[in-house]
């Protein structure tokens, strides 16, 4: 008795019938009633009306199993008390049973996690307010990259075609007047490769910032191109295998889509070392499956959900990739271990990725 009058958690012992027999101290600031009122009344007092037939019912069974001790409330996510004042409040419970010579008892030591739940929720709303903002955000980024991408493909390519145009206009003036010299010659030729260069240093930043054929063409010429400039850019085979089925992507989906291989390829590049990539994107019943794996130095980690990702120099790459997955209601896991290769693999519900029309 010294020990149940003692616990910080609120301790109520009961017979057969469910009369109340023991209410230690914490049971009475819990439930607002001192154990000389509560001594003597049934159970249900301290149990919202709704719940009262199913406790009753779940005591009983509990008898019968003639199991010791038990966690309470496995069937519902959250079990609820009642207070002397009418308030309801949100508990967690274990019972356990013992038999004197009057019969069974039944002792249900319980907790109230009011000032829990409230900060679980206000931190899951917190973190829903984080995620709307992190796609907001994206969101907002892309449409940018968009706009400078045309900006420099449409303005900036054109002010440099017509800037070799006039310089080739000059090359003809210079021969027809025979003003030609070995110098003029070799400056004339430099500025036009020059300009070249420059040509196709603003065709790759404009593609690496939003590729044309993405909103030209769609995803899979888009993933097709990019596994070619990244086999390209840093000498690492890449096979890919993509078969959509024909779905159509909704623009959203189809950059979100687009980033996720964009940025696990640049993780391969940065951190595997790598020499070979297989990358998959299929259709399987109701979900898409996105599949990158390399050959390279892995990460330490076993296999789990990338709820958090293995350690690759933080990995805010992949930290992206959940967001994105998430806003799309997906799902990322991770396979690796060190010297086994890295493999990341998306699971996205169909549903999310159609266009809204197609998917109503």
């Amino acid at each position: 008795m010294g020990i149940i009058r003692s616990s910080m958690e609120a301790i109520i012992t009961v017979d057969e019938a469910q009369t109340v027999l023991i209410f230690n101290p914490a049971a009475e600031t819990v439930f607002g009633v001192p154990a000389a009122q509560a001594i003597g009344s049934p159970l249900s007092r301290f149990i919202p009306e709704r719940f009262r037939a199913a406790h009753a019912h779940y005591i009983d069974q509990f008898g019968a199993t003639g199991v010791t001790e038990r966690q309470m409330g496995r069937q519902q996510r959250v079990l609820y008390g009642l207070r002397e004042n009418g308030e309801e409040f949100p508990i967690e419970a274990s019972i356990s049973q013992t038999r004197d010579e009057d019969g069974k008892l039944y002792t249900v030591m319980l907790r109230d996690i009011t000032e829990r739940l409230r900060a679980e929720n206000l931190l899951r709303q917190s973190r829903e307010e984080l995620r709307e903002l992190s796609a907001n955000l994206q969101s907002v980024r892309e449409v940018e990259k968009t706009r400078i991408a045309r900006e420099l493909h449409d303005d900036l390519g054109q002010l440099l075609t017509a800037l070799k145009i006039d310089l080739f206009s000059l090359d003809q003036a210079l021969d027809e007047s025979g003003a030609r010299s070995p110098d003029v010659l070799d400056r004339v030729a430099s500025m036009r490769s020059l300009i070249d260069m420059t040509v196709a240093s603003v065709r790759r930043i404009a593609a690496d910032l939003r590729p044309v054929m993405l909103d030209d063409l769609g995803l899979v010429p888009a993933i097709e191109w990019l596994a070619h400039d990244f086999t390209q850019r840093y000498g690492i085979s890449l096979e890919h295998r993509v078969d959509t089925g024909g779905i159509e992507f909704s623009s959203e989906a189809a950059t979100a889509l687009f980033r996720i291989v964009q940025e696990a390829l640049t993780n391969v590049a940065r951190h595997a070392q790598a020499t070979h990539v297989v990358l998959t994107l299929s259709v399987d019943g109701k979900n898409c499956l996105l599949r990158v794996a390399d050959d390279g130095c892995g990460a330490s980690g076993a296999t789990a959900p990338a709820d958090v990702p293995p350690a690759r120099d933080k990995s805010f790459g992949l930290l992206g990739i959940r967001e994105r997955a998430h806003m799309l209601g997906g799902a990322v896991a991770t396979d690796t271990a060190p010297g086994k290769g890295f493999t990341l693999t998306i699971t996205l519900p169909l549903a999310g990725l159609r266009p809204q029309e197609a998917s109503s």
